[in-house]
């Protein structure tokens, strides 16, 4: 049985509220100054801190809210923290609580000269020694109600590392703490916090125990597909709603377990296909559409009721959902919504933009240390086109002292990828917007995470004296007056672009016609994944996208269309057209053929190991190699045509399949989301859906490998461009610039004609003009 929370259909008025986040980012608050400071295991700042040994005995009279929105949360180096929000309901504002976490760090840690710290809203609750190398260690900290606020709160864990015995810049790269994900939470008395009682309550569903958050839309008539496009329309208004890094959707018939954390159950269907699941719905219900949460018994779980009398009141109670979501297609954003997992959050960098490092979330910092990081992300558009030639600047304001040697650098990483290297003299000071020179070869649509490392290096490190104890004499000093100042770069779409896709829902996202959907039949594994990917591209692009079911790729017409099936159920033109093998219908995912595949290519690669082994052939490929590496050429910029490209059949330790290709009859794209069964393509979408192996995708075709829980991508050798602004004469230089980057061989082709054209004007001028003897 169920008790209604609220008062009324929720569903039929509901009040509007901003959940994009797409503010400017001044609108944002600074992260607290990063300063290296002593331990302190008393109170904070007025707040009590209290460290304990053991985890505390879960109460029932007791509600807890996991809070690492991770699989797992590392700090690893001397000095690391990580920061993101947690939203609140005012129930669990109001109550305060007690934050609890569990972790472990690496037995090389020094205790005595390393601090992990907790902040919350940027105040701090409590810190103490690293000391938990033998074995994990919890800790409590009391959080008073006027401490936290109803909607997002901030939380931030800062971690300063020292190394027992070693001084050399290596070892900074042993130093680590993990906190336990499924052992921090807040815990709140009483179990009226775990209420949700508004629309915007759905945001404090929160993860679960592995950092996860799921769904489950219970449809007794999932299966028809007139409700398909309703359902999906669902997920994405929900999804946006709680805009957490890793949400799945369950479509199903019937109630899954209730009363697990990160979860939330949807009831929609009209009032006869809900009854035999739920008697008591509200009795409004059997003459309009009702949007009601209600609390189930005796789990007390929160439950959104979605119903009305027919099918189209349904519809009426989902739009209720995503129209406080919703936006034009044509609004841009200042602000790529990334709270969730990392503050600040990624402002949307356009050409000829500068941003100074305070409004990145980087705080003046002064570091005694060996080597340096911090971080901040910036976002791209999805017509983002400077990959081979575009360069940003990152305008440094540093100091550091004359004890620096040479050889000390400061490096800057795109998205995990080393993109400039900067040299420090040894002469010491202040250095005013020391500017280092970022190639844009790393970045792609959406948020990209830029991380500035400086290795110090020092004759006292190098003499690194036994019982010597950790210098707090500050060596080098980053100021928040630094900038990061992106240049003007090209602007057009391309198509295919995975990339796009995942970084901003292009070209969804601007589709002004709703997208086609097929699927291959309406049960609920393929349902399941249909929901879950459209809702991380809803996420992607900040907007719920309108869905039109078809049944055949004929029906597409010209509107972008997705195609989510298990490969043996796809139509064999979208296979055709998507550059897939058809043999791949019948071959892939057989797990005989897969272990026979798997000793045949262990063999191969054996034998071509040592038959090519100190031949020309093997010369050759290592020429090829350092070419690349040293001057980034590759064959294929060598080419004056795009090679052709061959039908891909996906290796049978793939488990997921996504290529995009263009419509033959139009000028939009087919999107193809595939696996060998309904049940690895349920699995394998929602293990991608997580942020960090979303933003893997790339080019034509990207692949999913569980083994090593890889994303794969195969790039487009043929594209073809979408103009997405006005046109002009600047940005056409800007897009042949890039594309004569990337062909480089037609460059020189063109420049010697350009040459040689010359070379005849001139002597046909000189032929006419010149002094004749």
């Amino acid at each position: 049985m169920v008790a209604l929370l609220t008062c009324g259909p929720l569903g039929a008025q509901p009040a509007p509220f901003d959940m994009t986040g797409e503010r400017p980012i001044e609108d944002q608050a600074p992260a607290p100054k990063q300063q290296e400071q002593p331990s302190r295991n008393g109170p904070a700042d007025g707040i009590e801190g209290e460290k304990i040994q053991l985890a505390p005995v879960k109460d029932a009279a007791s509600y807890r809210r996991h809070i690492v929105p991770f699989a797992s949360l590392s700090l690893t180096g001397e000095v690391d923290e990580r920061a993101w929000s947690v939203y609140l309901t005012p129930a669990q504002a109001a109550a305060g609580g007690d934050l609890i976490f569990e972790y472990q760090n690496a037995v090389v840690i020094a205790p005595e000269s390393s601090v992990l710290s907790v902040f919350v809203n940027g105040k701090l609750v409590g810190e103490g020694p690293v000391q938990a190398g033998e074995k994990p260690e919890s800790r409590r900290y009391k959080l008073p109600s006027n401490l936290l606020r109803t909607g997002s709160n901030e939380i931030r864990f800062r971690v300063q590392q020292r190394h027992r015995t070693d001084c050399t810049v290596e070892s900074t790269y042993e130093l680590w703490t993990e906190i336990a994900s499924g052992k921090a939470y807040i815990q709140f008395e009483g179990r009226d916090a775990a209420r949700l009682t508004t629309l915007e309550d759905i945001q404090a569903v929160g993860v679960d125990a592995s950092g996860r958050t799921r769904f489950n839309i219970v449809a007794p008539a999932f299966d028809q597909p007139s409700r398909t496009a309703a359902l999906m329309r669902l997920a994405q208004g929900l999804a946006l709603l709680g805009h957490m890094p890793a949400q799945s959707f369950d479509v199903r018939g019937d109630l899954p377990e209730l009363g697990r954390a990160g979860e939330l159950t949807v009831l929609a269907g009209t009032v006869a296909e809900l009854q035999p699941l739920f008697p008591s719905l509200p009795g409004e219900a059997s003459t309009t559409a009702v949007t009601a949460l209600v609390e189930s018994r005796p789990e007390r779980a929160p439950i959104l009721v979605l119903t009305g009398p027919d099918w189209s009141a349904v519809e009426g109670a989902i739009e209720s959902i995503t129209r406080v979501t919703d936006k034009p297609a044509n609004v841009a954003r200042d602000v790529i919504e990334t709270g969730r997992w990392r503050l600040p959050q990624a402002p949307q960098v356009i050409s000829g933009k500068r941003l100074p490092f305070s409004a990145l979330g980087v705080s003046t910092t002064e570091f005694s240390g060996r080597r340096f990081r911090t971080a901040f992300a910036v976002a791209v558009p999805p017509d983002f086109y400077a990959n081979a030639y575009g360069e940003a600047t990152v305008l440094l304001d540093v100091g550091y002292t004359k004890a620096v040697r040479p050889g000390s650098r400061i490096d800057i990483y795109v998205n995990g990828n080393i993109a400039s290297t900067a040299p420090l003299d040894s002469s010491g000071g202040l250095v005013r917007h020391l500017p280092i020179n970022v190639t844009l070869r790393h970045f792609h649509p959406g948020a990209n995470l830029i991380e500035l490392e400086a290795v110090l290096l020092t004759d006292a490190d190098r003499t690194c004296a036994p019982g010597t104890a950790a210098s707090t004499e500050p060596r080098f000093a980053l100021f928040d007056t630094s900038e990061f100042a992106m240049a003007d770069f090209a602007r057009i779409g391309r198509l295919p672009d995975l990339a796009a896709a995942a970084g901003s829902a292009y070209p969804f996202r601007s589709s002004a016609k709703p997208i086609a959907l097929h699927v291959d039949r309406a049960e609920t594994l393929s349902l399941s994944a249909a929901a879950t990917f459209l809702a991380r591209l809803a996420v992607a692009g900040g907007r719920p996208m309108a869905i039109e079911t078809i049944t055949s790729p004929v029906a597409s017409a010209d509107r972008e269309a997705l195609f989510v099936g298990a490969m043996p159920q796809i139509p064999k033109s979208v296979l055709t057209e998507a550059g897939i093998d058809l043999n791949s219908q019948i071959s892939w995912g057989s797990s005989a053929s897969s272990e026979v595949l798997a000793d045949s290519r262990a063999a191969f690669d054996a034998w071509q190991t040592r038959l090519n082994g100190g031949t020309w052939r093997s010369h050759l490929r290592g020429l090829e190699d350092w070419v690349k590496d040293t001057f980034d050429i590759s064959l294929n910029s060598l080419r004056l045509l795009p090679p052709d490209e061959a039908p891909f059949a996906p290796p049978d330790t793939a488990t997921l399949l996504i290529a995009q290709s263009s419509n033959p009859d139009a000028g939009t794209t087919w999107t193809l989301v595939t696996s060998p069964t309904p049940e690895h393509l349920r699995d394998a979408v929602s293990t991608i859906s997580d942020v960090r192996r979303w933003s893997q995708m790339s080019g034509h075709i990207s692949i999913y490998e569980p083994a090593n829980d890889r994303i794969s991508s195969i790039p487009a050798q043929h594209f073809e461009f979408v103009e997405t602004r006005p046109p002009s004469l600047a940005n056409y230089r800007l897009v042949l610039a890039n594309w004569l980057s990337s062909n480089i061989l037609v460059y020189a082709v063109l420049l010697v004609c350009l040459v040689v054209l010359l070379g005849l004007a001139t002597a046909s001028l000189l032929a006419r003009l010149g002094r004749r003897q």
